[in-house]
C-alpha cells in the first residue's frame, strides 16, 4: 500500500472491523484500507456462503430453502443467480466454439412462466413473457456436451435461432449427423443452416393415451418411424434418446422445472439464469456417471474438471 499524498510506503496497522487489513503513512499518519473483495460484480456477500447457495441450487434446491440453508436473504439469492448465469452464458459461449462433433440430439423441454397457457386470461392471451416457455437442448450423443441451447416460445422462430447457435457450436471441418423429433419447424432451420455440414432425420414416435393416474408421463410407445430428411443419415444412429435422457437431468437438479411445485419461475431472466448455470456447471463442472469425465473433457475443450468458483471467474 502506497500513501497517495506522501507516495511513501505504508506500514501494518492492524485490522478493520470487516477483517481486511490497514495500513498508516508513517509520514502524514494518513490510514488506508485494502480493497474489499467483490464477488459477481459487486456482490457483498461472503464468497463461500454464495458459492454454498449457487451449489444448493445446482442440486435441486429452491430459493427458500436455501434461504433457510445458508442464511442469505432470497432476494440476494435470486439476484446472485441472474449474475451467476451471466457469467456461465458468456463461458459457454466463449468455449462452445467450433466443436467437432459426430451425432447430434436435440430436443424441446416444457417450463411456464407465472402460469400455464391454458390458464392466461384473455387480456395475456398476446403476452409472451408469461405462459410457455420451451428450452430447445442440442447434445453430442458420445460426449455427453450440451452444444446450445435456447428458451423461447415453441414456434419457427426459436427453432432458427436454436440452429444458428448450434452451426457456430459445431465445426463446420467434419460432417455430422442429426436427430431430432418430428416437430416440423425442425426441417426449414436445419436444412437452411445446416444442409453444408450434416446429414438430417427425425425420429417421430406414437404414443398411446396415458392413464389418468400417470398424466405427467407419456402414454406408451405404439410405433416408432424414422424419416430421412437431407443427407444421407444412418439408420442405426438415428435417434433421441440421449438428449431425451437429459431433460430427466435437468428436471432433476433444477427445482423450478420440477413437477407439481410452487417453485415455478416468475420471470423469463430467472429462468433463463438457471438454464445457464445448470448447462454450464453440466458441462464443465459435472462428472459424468458413465464417461467418468466431464463432457467438456471428453470432447477436449477442457483438461480438467472445473470448480464452482473458477466457472464463475
Amino acid at each position: 500500500m502506497t500513501c497517495a499524498a506522501c507516495d511513501m510506503r505504508c506500514q501494518r496497522f492492524g485490522t478493520h472491523r470487516n477483517g481486511l487489513r490497514r495500513f498508516r503513512c508513517p509520514q502524514c499518519k494518513k490510514t488506508y484500507t485494502e480493497p474489499h473483495k467483490q464477488f459477481l460484480d459487486g456482490m457483498q456477500i461472503d464468497p463461500d456462503k454464495a458459492i454454498l447457495a449457487l451449489q444448493l441450487l445446482l442440486e435441486g434446491n429452491g430459493i427458500r430453502s436455501t434461504e433457510r440453508i445458508t442464511g442469505i436473504d432470497r432476494n440476494t439469492i435470486m439476484k446472485l443467480l441472474v449474475l451467476a448465469g451471466e457469467k456461465c452464458e458468456k463461458v459457454m459461449g466463449r468455449s462452445i466454439v467450433n466443436v467437432p462433433v459426430k451425432d447430434v440430439q436435440c430436443d424441446e423441454i416444457w417450463a411456464y412462466i407465472r402460469k400455464k397457457e391454458a390458464h392466461k386470461l384473455p387480456t395475456e392471451a398476446n403476452d409472451d413473457t408469461i405462459g410457455d416457455a420451451y428450452c430447445f437442448v442440442a447434445i453430442e450423443r458420445h460426449t455427453k456436451l450440451v452444444l446450445n441451447f435456447a428458451l423461447g416460445r415453441r414456434n419457427q422462430a426459436t427453432t432458427d435461432i436454436f440452429i444458428e447457435g448450434l452451426r457456430a457450436a459445431t465445426s463446420g471441418k467434419q460432417r455430422f449427423q442429426i436427430s431430432t423429433d418430428g416437430f416440423q419447424p425442425y426441417i426449414s432451420a436445419i436444412t437452411t443452416t445446416l444442409s453444408d455440414r450434416c446429414d438430417y432425420a427425425q425420429q417421430i414416435k406414437v404414443y398411446g393415451n396415458a392413464p389418468d393416474e400417470h398424466r405427467y408421463s407419456p402414454g406408451e410407445v405404439i410405433s416408432t418411424e424414422v424419416v430421412p430428411v437431407m443427407g444421407n443419415p444412418d439408420t442405426r444412429r438415428i435417434s433421441t434418446s440421449h438428449v431425451e435422457r437429459q431433460n430427466l437431468t435437468i428436471r432433476m437438479c433444477v427445482r423450478r422445472l420440477t413437477r407439481l411445485t410452487n417453485a415455478f419461475s416468475k420471470k423469463w431472466e430467472n429462468l433463463w439464469a438457471a438454464y445457464c448455470l445448470h448447462f454450464a456447471w453440466y458441462n464443465f463442472g459435472r462428472i459424468h456417471q458413465t464417461l467418468r469425465v466431464t463432457p467438456a473433457m471428453e470432447a477436449a475443450i477442457t483438461d480438467h474438471v472445473w470448480a464452482l468458483r473458477e466457472l464463475l471467474a
